[in-house]
């Protein structure tokens, strides 16, 4: 693999020593009418606390399968995946996923009961400090005037910050975000990126965060876990925490930006053998 190293011990970021999540060796398979499909073969990686890591690829290679494994509803045929040191086996209120569809909401539910209800489904809170999270989150994502809105009045942007205040008042080890801005139109998508980064600068939370754009990869992550196409390898491991949307365009940004892209189409998977065919 061709990475860049990245400190381990607790520095002036608060990174964390150990690490929170440990992907090693995971090989991951589901099944279609005809055929076994490798979504995965021996992927490794580690994400440390309040990290921005990304997995980075082209549609097919896994990544989105990646993340379900991780939230606990696949599971590898081989290798392990462990959080906080535990085998993942099952999903977990440790790990919370926003999607990129907008229909994630129940509809019946205002803006408020939304974010309250996995705190109460869960047992993690009573009614009252169930309400008092939920509004404190919803403040966070700048909604706290449609608290009591239903979701059908709210554009995509607004609900998807309503999809991450629900998730954050959960206050899990880690926030798995599957292309939560895909389906947005690229400027309410770039708005979002922007109020992810201030959300995490304000509560430095843990995130593993999945795309297939890398402009999108090199300013919302810390981390970047670069895939090949299908089945997903590992490719490289890019440090490139720094950059923001004042970077896009600047000639360091687009030197990484094409390398990144000349990584994740080249032919062979560096350092490795070609993975098994579906």
């Amino acid at each position: 693999m061709n990475a860049l190293t990245y400190p381990h011990s607790i520095d002036s970021d608060g990174l964390s020593e150990r690490s929170l999540l440990d992907v090693s060796g995971v090989t991951l398979q589901y099944k279609t009418r005809r055929h076994l499909v490798t979504a995965t073969y021996r992927v490794d990686f580690q994400v440390f606390q309040a990290e921005r890591y990304v997995l980075l690829g082209p549609s097919g290679c896994g990544k989105s399968s990646l993340l379900k494994a991780v939230g606990g509803f696949l599971q590898p045929v081989e290798g392990a995946i462990r959080l906080n040191g535990h085998t993942v086996t099952r999903p977990g209120p440790d790990r919370m996923m926003v999607f990129q569809e907008f229909d994630q909401l129940p509809p019946w539910k205002t803006v408020k009961e939304n974010v309250m209800f996995p705190l109460l489904a869960s047992g993690k809170a009573r009614r009252r400090e169930a309400e008092e999270k939920a509004l404190d989150c919803i403040a966070r994502v700048n909604l706290t005037k449609f608290a009591d809105v239903h979701p059908h009045m709210l554009s995509g942007g607004m609900k998807q910050r309503v999809a991450i205040a629900r998730a954050m008042a959960m206050e899990p080890d880690i926030l798995l975000m599957d292309e939560p801005f895909a389906a947005l139109d690229a400027l309410t998508r770039r708005k979002m990126q922007e109020e992810l980064l201030q959300l995490w600068d304000d509560l430095r939370f843990t995130v593993l965060f999945v795309t297939h754009s890398i402009e999108e990869a090199l300013v919302v992550g810390s981390r970047i876990l670069v895939l090949s196409p299908h089945p997903g390898q590992v490719k490289a491991e890019i440090n490139c925490d720094g950059y923001d949307h004042g970077a896009v365009g600047g000639a360091e940004f687009q030197a990484l930006a094409n390398r990144i892209h000349t990584m994740l189409f080249a032919e062979d998977v560096e350092g490795s053998g070609k993975g098994p065919s579906a």
